[in-house]
């Protein structure tokens, strides 16, 4: 069958990312499919572009990624489906193909969102087993019972199956192949994305990980990790840093120690970043970390009240970030710590404990984002209601933004701006822009301690 892979995300800030979900199924479809890749990144009118290519490939089917729901800046959720839906309009209007839509975005809510836009089917989760199984049986016409995450419309209604019998054997998988990216996304940003793991066996209450990737931790070999790095090095040159895209890198601790050990053993030169958990950090696992070529890490720590972090069911206290900083600190690798403010039952005392736990800590750098609920893009009440905590947070973190220079406030564009990201870059800066931000600030204003 000819199948035209659609990555439909457009987000720019802070980088834009290579679609390594679309990869990973490119690569595991059998070689007797005919694809081409569609990725509507850098287009300026994306269904006209969409259209065009589509009539020139005349696909059997059409699979079209959904990465994200809330907007890129965190403020919201309020064009993306939209977005979406003109998406789904010009696959109809080009082609007669069926559509499967899937994606990270799509699986926190598939039934809702196969109600909402109506795509012929839909995959949640992991598709490079289950997207091969729908393609047989379109082939053969046969029905759809049995393939795992499967959602379809039939008779107007939404149909879905069971959860795959099992998650994937990571070591079974063939990485995603990097000649199929477009090349400015390591001209224009040089952030590579590499996967050492899927799954993840935190019960953090709001985070959408575990459901599209299982919470059993599915490792790869390390071996494998660094033969994929350097593959794609050798087929994008321009490539400056690398993001480790795990849910939490350190986790498991084992793990992440034996790819630092197979980076430092084959001499891995390119700066890389990860998401750092505090739970299973420590010195050995640092200084691996800092030997291996981490230049920083970014910390779920959402809040600065042990009680928040608690009902957010994060598995860890206060006094645990405050040691994954100071170890972090004494290898020299840099902290960045996102703090969700106005959560679910969070009162307005509990955000300015937080805020004052955040000018305590003073990590090198602190992202804050007033709290967005994926729920809200399909219910506009719940997102009135919503609204005014984050406008009362938004306007309380206006007021102070000047006397913390090197915090970013996405929803606010402090130090979350294009043109900001596009001049750091352009004087050479590489990787996530948060670790270069003190360094634009006048001599001794918001120099660590």
């Amino acid at each position: 069958m000819k199948v035209a892979f659609v990555s439909g995300n457009r987000e720019l800030l802070p980088d834009a990312a290579i679609p390594i979900g679309i990869l990973s199924v490119i690569a595991n479809l059998p070689k007797r499919h005919e694809t081409t890749l569609i990725d509507l990144c850098f287009e300026d009118a994306p269904a006209a572009a969409l259209s065009e290519k589509l009539g020139a490939f005349e696909p059997d089917v059409v699979a079209l990624g959904m990465r994200n729901i809330q907007n890129a800046d965190y403020s919201g959720t309020s064009n993306t489906l939209a977005y979406y839906d003109a998406l789904i309009g010009a696959i109809r209007n080009a082609t007669e193909a069926p559509i499967a839509l899937g994606g990270s975005g799509f699986s926190v809510m598939p039934g809702e969102l196969m109600q909402r836009l109506r795509p012929d089917f839909g995959i949640s989760g992991e598709a490079e087993a289950s997207f091969p199984a729908l393609l047989d049986r379109l082939e053969a016409g046969l029905g759809f019972e049995g393939i795992g995450n499967l959602h379809r419309i039939e008779g107007g209604e939404v149909v879905s199956n069971g959860p795959a019998s099992d998650f994937l054997d990571m070591s079974t998988l063939s990485p995603g192949d990097r000649s199929l990216v477009d090349a400015r996304y390591y001209e224009r940003f040089g952030i590579e994305s590499l996967q050492t793991k899927r799954g993840c066996p935190l019960h953090c209450d709001y985070c959408t990980y575990p459901i599209i990737e299982g919470r059993v931790g599915r490792v790869r070999e390390p071996a494998a990790v660094v033969d994929e790095l350097f593959a794609s090095l050798e087929q994008q040159p321009a490539t400056s840093h690398v993001f480790v895209v795990d849910s939490v890198f350190n986790l498991p601790k084992g793990h992440a120690k034996a790819v630092c050990r197979e980076m430092i053993d084959r001499k891995v030169a390119i700066p890389w970043t990860c998401y750092a958990n505090p739970l299973g950090f420590d010195g050995e696992l640092a200084e691996l970390m800092a030997e291996a070529g981490c230049a920083g890490m970014e910390v779920g720590a959402d809040s600065g009240s042990d009680a928040i972090l608690t009902r957010l069911r994060k598995g860890f206290t206060t006094e645990q970030i405050r040691e994954l900083h100071r170890i972090a600190a004494q290898v020299g690798i840099p902290d960045c710590h996102t703090f969700i403010l106005g959560t679910p039952g969070e009162s307005f005392d509990d955000v300015l404990r937080t805020l004052d736990f955040i000018v305590d800590l003073d990590p090198f750098s602190a992202i804050l984002m007033a709290w967005v609920d994926d729920a809200e893009a399909l219910d506009a009440e719940a997102a009135r209601e919503r609204e005014k905590l984050r406008e009362s947070i938004l306007r309380l973190l206006e007021e102070h933004k000047s006397e913390f220079p090197w915090w970013s406030i996405p929803a606010l564009g402090v130090n979350y701006d294009a043109k900001l990201f596009d001049r750091l870059r352009a004087s050479g800066y590489d990787g996530p822009l948060w670790r270069h931000v003190r360094g634009l600030l006048p001599t001794g204003r918001g120099r660590r301690r």
